[in-house]
């Protein structure tokens, strides 16, 4: 994560996405538990709960799906559910034409659970 920049990481098992690791992910289950980042492994801190959308479906409906889950990231899959691509909020704002779903996104992951 640190080489790349990145504060989420796909993790993959078999060529499918079985989870995801924030850097939040890291914090809470690993250092904050006294384990060492660097003796554990993926499995170890990953969240399970793989929200994704996938790649044939709309900009309105990755925001949308941001705001629902709230949040700033989901991994892009195919229909045979492979990984191809990661859609941040960031990539939303820079798309002409989707203004109003980034601000509705953002909205939406701002608001309380």
């Amino acid at each position: 994560m640190a080489e790349i920049d990145a504060g989420f990481i796909p993790v993959g098992e078999n060529d499918r996405l079985v989870g995801m690791i924030t850097d939040r992910d890291i914090v809470i289950r690993a250092v904050a538990k006294g384990k060492t980042p660097g003796k554990c492994v993926a499995r170890d801190v990953m969240s399970p709960e793989t929200k994704y959308c996938y790649e044939d479906e709309t900009i309105e409906d990755a925001a949308r799906k941001m705001a629902t889950l709230q949040v700033k990231r989901l991994p892009v899959l195919n229909r045979d559910k492979r990984l191809v691509g990661i859609v941040s909020l960031g990539d939303l704002a820079c798309e002409p034409e989707a203004d109003e779903h980034s601000k509705d996104a953002l909205l939406g992951i701002s608001q309380p659970a």
